[in-house]
């Protein structure tokens, strides 16, 4: 089978959760530790061999295509001045892949973003990652689910197991009865936020996707769903039930590794300290910081 080369990133969204201060920024260029969210995104594509990444953008994006394009009179101060370190960390953004863009126009949902990357993307399988969710370097995730879809055909999704009380915020998956501790299940079905107690299982949706061409043709049959969006959920239910021969058949890559939700505000600030926490040059100083400040709480 020919390889998947090709990620699409939705990032249209106004990002209303952090308003204000993302008025005049997109909430995607919003800095995790000293690297924007979108970068994390970016580079676990790469790092998975995908080097072909369109973006779905929006108005009050033009943020993006400027922090992954190069900046020659910054790259020549820095190597003048003899700083390597910031020439090396601005210059690996702009390293990372092909990177392409594209307007959405409306916003009608994340169906209808990865709708609008058919022409790009053409009649090959294909990624989809969402910029809100970073998934730690060190686990693995997208790499599984390329194989396995090249594996077993049809589309892969990212799950998580999720605590039922939190349940209603995500899309679900029904495992039809297969077992959540396994890496690989079927998906007999999926649900787009359901009651806690309809919930067909305890496995979310995480935004990671590898989804086979046809998804194209289904989302063109697919109406507007829940908020009034045309919701990918509703076109891979659809999918889920036709067979491999047609690009049917879903599968969900259980993933038990450390995914940050910067999309929403407790999370994103959570992310940020655990992801520097990590890092050699800043760890030392912020654990011992951090013992000594919780330490002092009531």
């Amino acid at each position: 089978m020919k390889p998947i080369t090709k990620a699409v990133i939705p990032a249209a969204g106004l990002g209303t959760r952090f308003l204000p201060a993302t008025k005049a920024m997109p909430k995607e260029m919003l800095p995790v530790v000293d690297e924007p969210a979108i970068q994390y995104v970016v580079a676990e594509a790469s790092q998975a061999g995908l080097d072909d990444i369109l973006m779905i953008t929006g108005r009050n994006k033009r943020a993006l295509e400027d922090h992954f394009d190069r900046v020659p009179a910054l790259e020549a101060m820095l190597e003048a001045k003899g700083d390597q370190d910031k020439l090396t960390a601005i210059q690996r953004a702009t390293d990372l892949g092909e990177i392409h863009y594209l307007r959405q126009g409306d916003p009608k949902g994340l169906g209808h973003a990865v709708l609008c990357a058919r022409q790009h993307v053409g009649a090959e399988p294909f990624a989809v990652l969402l910029g809100d969710d970073i998934i730690d370097a060190r686990d693995e995730l997208l790499s599984t689910m390329l194989r396995t879809q090249q594996e077993l055909g049809g589309s892969v999704i990212g799950v998580m197991e999720v605590p039922q009380e939190n349940i209603s915020a995500y899309g679900v998956v029904d495992t039809g009865g297969d077992p959540a501790d396994e890496d690989v299940v079927p998906v007999a079905g999926l649900v787009e936020k359901p009651p806690a107690e309809e919930a067909p299982s305890n496995l979310a949706i995480i935004g990671r996707y590898v989804l086979h061409p046809a998804i194209f043709e289904e989302l063109e049959r697919t109406e507007p769903g829940r908020g009034g969006e045309v919701q990918l959920t509703d076109a891979l239910q659809q999918m889920a039930s036709k067979p491999v021969e047609e690009g049917g058949g879903v599968h969900a890559v259980v993933f038990r590794g450390r995914r940050y939700d910067t999309g929403d505000k407790l999370s994103y600030i959570q992310a940020v300290v655990t992801l520097a926490v990590d890092r050699e040059d800043l760890g030392p100083d912020l654990r011992s910081w951090l013992k000594e400040f919780v330490a002092g709480l009531d």
